[in-house]
């Protein structure tokens, strides 16, 4: 992530490099005219040293321009888009080091780009700016790429909660309690749990968790279930296990003020999963789902209550390991919201790998396919509560999904739920595998004529199956494009016309 001191050092660096090869001097030639040593000609260029007062003098005589110009960040024409990418939010928060990407290679690039990359890049940040999309984001998407880069695998994390059991002799088949969780905590970190502070206070209860460094204390929120609990204790020691200095201090984050804190949250999220459900274990149901001739829905509720964690830790487990042990690696996880009303669903969390899969969220005001098994799983589940007492248990449902007027199915796994803060609010998990000869030779249980399989689309405004029955909105963006592709062919008969 940049930060705002080397902005300005690139920033001048570049103007020194552009001024330089406008006037076709070669490294020599300019440290012959300034006396400055060719290795910090370089420094300075590559956006690494600044010069003091005396050295720009010479600088900006040698180069036939002015003092001013070389210490303002105003650029000229050609190196305008450059310096606006430099100081837009995206290079000031996008963690290029994560991905292995040098800011000065990237801007080398970029000097070397004929006026359409520039074009290009001016495009980039306008689009941003139009859109509104801040930070969070950009960290948001970041992260997404980055379990992708991975494949949403990371042995090193496997490794350390395996060598953390070992370390206190707790075997893989043995569930970690609460009571373990909290003595562990104390006894091998000096961290406290407190579960009454957040619960006293009206305007933070709603939190989940709390950590305080300096008093070595976890605050836990009320009405938390037994598995919400067990992976906030879990997850404060996978901080303190991984060393996580940059950190949020509270779940769920209020800001995401940087990548950093954004990365330590998912690995500390990813340890408490993988330390409450081993990786032995996950690979073991997984397996046994490999011998199914069946669709069998009642063992993936069998393994929810016997692994005692939420359904969306039991998918997003299953996320981290089908890519490494199956090579199941086109895949998408996706978390619906809706209030009681269930007019709106809201995408509140979303992965991809290897593609942007069907189902994606939709930053536009449209209304998702009500065909997506995630959606129909919540309108079930509200059904039932219509029926009987209203119950925290998730129900869990599947389906193979045949994209509209694409070659793409997947087979999608979903689990719905009331959610913690309101149970007449709901909420479900999804995890979709694409459909191909492999995933077939994986599961046998996908030739179940049972499965249901169901055409569905992104979002009913841009839907064309007319025989739909559960259309929540007329497909006006189906519409719009008919009648201009009327307009176009009106347009070109017209030019036919003698």
């Amino acid at each position: 992530m940049l930060k705002e001191a080397a902005i300005v050092k690139l920033i001048f660096g570049l103007k020194v490099q552009h001024l330089r090869q406008e006037a076709d001097l070669s490294y020599q030639q300019l440290s012959d005219r300034t006396g400055l040593a060719i290795s910090y000609l370089h420094s300075i260029e590559k956006g690494k040293k600044y010069p003091k007062s005396d050295k720009i003098i010479t600088l900006a005589a040698a180069l036939e321009t002015d003092y001013d110009y070389l210490v303002s960040l105003e650029p000229s024409k050609k190196l305008r888009p450059i310096v606006e990418l430099l100081r837009s939010d995206f290079l000031k928060i996008f963690p290029l080091e994560t991905f292995g990407i040098s800011t000065t290679k990237l801007i080398e690039l970029l000097l070397q780009a004929p006026e359409k990359v520039n074009a290009f890049i001016s495009t980039v940040i306008k689009i941003t700016r139009n859109f509104n999309m801040q930070g969070e984001d950009f960290y948001k998407a970041a992260l997404r790429s980055y379990q992708d880069l991975h494949d949403n695998y990371f042995p090193e994390i496997e490794q350390a909660t395996q060598d953390f059991r070992r370390q206190y002799q707790l075997a893989d088949d043995r569930k970690l309690d609460i009571p373990t969780l909290e003595q562990l905590l104390l006894e091998v970190y000096d961290v406290k749990v407190d579960r009454v502070y957040l619960a006293s206070h009206p305007t933070l209860k709603h939190l989940r968790s709390v950590f305080l460094p300096k008093q070595g204390i976890l605050y836990l929120g009320p009405d938390l279930n037994f598995a919400q609990e067990r992976f906030l204790l879990a997850k404060e020691i996978g901080f303190q296990n991984l060393n996580e200095t940059e950190r949020p201090l509270e779940t769920r984050m209020l800001e995401i003020e940087s990548f950093e804190k954004l990365l330590s949250n998912f690995r500390a999220s990813y340890f408490s999963v993988a330390l409450l459900l081993p990786e032995p274990v996950i690979v073991g149901y997984l397996q046994e789902m490999t011998r199914w001739q069946r669709w069998r829905g009642e063992e993936v509720l069998r393994w929810l209550a016997e692994s005692e964690l939420t359904s969306e830790m039991l998918l997003q487990r299953m996320a981290n390991i089908l890519p490494h042990h199956f090579g199941v690696k086109q895949l998408f996880f996706l978390r619906f919201f809706t209030d009681h009303g269930m007019q709106k669903y809201i995408v509140t969390k979303e992965m991809h790998l290897s593609q942007l899969h069907d189902p994606h969220a939709n930053q536009l005001d449209e209304h998702y396919c009500r065909r997506w098994i995630s959606i129909r799983l919540i309108r079930r589940l509200k059904a039932q509560q219509g029926l009987e007492a209203t119950t925290a248990e998730p129900i869990v449902g599947a389906q193979i999904s045949r994209y509209w007027d694409t070659p793409n199915a997947y087979f999608c796994l979903a689990m719905a739920k009331p959610t913690r803060e309101n149970a007449d609010n709901s909420s479900s998990v999804t995890i979709g595998l694409l459909l191909n000869d492999q995933l077939r030779d994986t599961f046998p249980f996908l030739a179940d004529p049972a499965l249901v399989t169901k055409d569905v689309h992104t979002t009913c405004e841009r839907c064309a199956i007319l025989d739909c029955g559960a259309r929540a909105a007329p497909p006006v963006f189906l519409q719009r494009q008919r009648r201009r592709q009327s307009s176009r062919k009106a347009l070109a008969d017209m030019q036919k016309t003698p």
